[in-house]
């Protein structure tokens, strides 16, 4: 009578689609109930679900061979897609800062890891494949295990008598050494290298604010500088040599009216200005003008207010502030431009992407008539837009399936499903779409895209690994594995740390940072920002996580293209 209930649950050696669903989401359900239990306060998380999955496979569970595969590759583009569309605008935008040292570094970690994986190949019994598994796991790198075994697919394509080993065993059993690696270098960097918290946090702290151009300030003004009496906007700025500057409202002396002032507005003894710029910009501005004010009436909303107003309307989409000339139109003045998490100055050449948050400065009225031009529609960012997600992802697939040929290699060389999507997703975000398709989506839908993604992937790969886990850990001595991955996750990150630490003099915060940027790994991030309590490190792990993400790709490719 409940045969059919026995059949849905209870393993099977050929599942139909609905049981191979019911395995999909027991390994993504279980495993993110274990991702949540603490050991001392450190979490699996998503990671948990290919451990349950390799757990249900072992013990006879089965997916189709056919949604295997495609879940496997469309949870990998999710993935991937998702984090291009997350740190795109971030990851450009800190090459003006530090993010060229932070990247070479990283990179160079990333290169020194291959080669380490190259010795192991060339000195042991290991095959490229295990070895290039061993190399993704210990350092937890997902994308690199996929596009190793996309890679293998193709070469299989092309030379049907050859067979290779499942590098997601050798993933699996060395992923554990990464997540706690990185772990437990941080713990033992700070011991041995003797950090001051204290101290680290306060100089990160100083830097960020002094030399952060992202960073936008407001502060009040008074004039009392005589040299500057009588003179426009336009030429104080010119002759103080600061470009970077926005005066957002000006009261004048003895008045409370309060007004967005034009460049060609000329200022006097005592006017208030309100200064936007950063840090540094206002501090110089000020300096040079006069004093900081303690004026109330001049952040009065009675003659005109500020609001913030969200870019929905293709009128104003990819339009620079200088094209919507909002001032001239209705006299209001554009101070900042948020996007992306980031917090921009309203420079006249910037250009506005769908889904940016503007801040107006200027007359009820007024704003109202900029609201039909801008859009304002917070309901339509809400609405999930799927032709700009699909279209991004079948711009990414096609990117990825160009072949490149090149002498020598077996077969010709792809970005592939991890690669391509994520270079897609890169230059979407950072220049705001391609046409139709436009880089915006809401922080929680991107956040759903890659847990959904990541999750699909580690369940088909955990399943489809663990028919042969146990047998495959005891025929290759999976402790020696286990040996072999703590050459790869130890060696270039202590090298990392003494480098970055003793040679570029970098916070021990953006170091740590650096590490599980370096090594792609959310479980170490989560840790080391509560263990530092400071989220200095995130920043650093946006940096490098994109560039670090495309080199483990294509090194896992070229190793396996290479030797195998």
């Amino acid at each position: 009578m409940l045969d059919w209930m026995y059949r849905l649950i209870f393993p099977s050696e050929t599942p139909d689609v609905t049981q191979s669903l019911v395995v999909l989401l027991l390994a993504i359900s279980i495993g993110f109930f274990v991702g949540r239990i603490k050991v001392k306060g450190i979490t699996l998380g998503v990671s948990a679900v290919m451990f349950v999955g390799l757990g249900l496979g072992h013990y006879g569970y089965r997916i189709n061979a056919d949604i295997l595969e495609f879940v496997r590759n469309f949870g990998l583009i999710l993935f991937v897609y998702g984090i291009g569309i997350q740190v795109g605008p971030s990851f450009f935008s800190s090459f003006k800062k530090e993010g060229i040292r932070f990247n070479i570094l990283a990179v160079a970690t990333v290169l020194f890891g291959g080669f380490i994986t190259f010795l192991l190949f060339k000195f042991s019994t290991i095959s490229i494949e295990n070895a290039v598994g061993l190399m993704s796991g210990s350092v937890t790198n997902t994308p690199g295990l996929g596009a190793a075994k996309e890679t293998l697919t193709e070469i299989q394509k092309q030379f049907p008598s050859k067979s290779f080993s499942d590098p997601t065993i050798a993933y699996a059993i060395t992923y554990p050494l990464g997540v706690f690696g990185i772990i437990i270098t941080i713990i033992l960097a700070k011991t041995l290298l003797k950090i001051n918290l204290g101290k680290e946090s306060f100089t990160c702290a100083t830097t960020i604010t002094t030399n952060d151009t992202a960073l936008i300030i407001h502060q009040k003004c008074r004039v009392t500088n005589e040299a500057f009496f009588g003179k426009s906007i336009y030429q104080v700025l010119k002759e103080v040599n600061i470009q970077d500057i926005i005066i957002s409202r000006l009261k004048n002396s003895g008045s409370q009216v309060v007004y967005a002032p034009s460049l060609d507005t000329k200022i006097h003894n005592k006017d208030v200005l309100m200064v936007v710029g950063s840090p540094a910009a206002v501090s110089q501005f000020i300096e040079a003008v006069g004093k900081v004010s303690s004026d109330l009436f001049i952040e009065s909303e009675q003659d005109i207010v500020t609001k913030n107003l969200f870019v929905t309307k293709s009128a104003a989409t990819h339009k620079t502030l200088a094209e919507l000339d909002l001032y001239n139109k209705f006299d209001l003045k554009v101070t900042r431009v948020f996007r992306s998490g980031m917090e921009l100055l309203a420079q006249p050449t910037l250009e506005l992407f769908y889904g940016d948050k503007i801040r107006i400065v200027g007359n009820k009225e007024a704003i109202v008539e900029a609201e039909k031009i801008i859009g304002n529609s917070e309901k339509k960012l809400l609405e999930p837009d799927f032709l700009s997600l699909f279209g991004g992802l079948i711009i990414g697939m096609i990117i990825g399936s160009i072949p490149f040929f090149i002498p020598s290699l077996p077969v010709p060389i792809k970005l592939g499903f991890a690669a391509g999507p994520l270079l897609t997703a890169l230059f979407i975000s950072r220049y705001g779409g391609v046409g139709v398709i436009h880089s915006y989506i809401n922080n929680g839908a991107v956040y759903f895209m890659k847990d959904l993604g990541i999750c699909l992937f580690f369940a088909a790969v955990g399943v489809h690994a663990g028919e042969g886990f146990y047998d495959n850990f005891i025929h290759y001595n999976g402790w020696l594995w286990i040996y072999y991955g703590c050459f790869i996750t130890f060696i270039p990150l202590i090298a990392m740390v003494l480098i970055g630490r003793l040679v570029l003099k970098l916070n021990f915060y953006q170091l740590v940072g650096l590490m599980s940027g370096t090594y792609t790994d959310p479980a170490a991030l989560a840790f080391s920002t509560k263990y530092l309590d400071s989220d200095i490190p995130t920043q650093a792990y946006a940096t490098v996580y994109p560039l670090v993400t495309i080199f483990r790709i294509f090194v896992a490719q070229l190793l396996i293209l290479l030797l195998v």
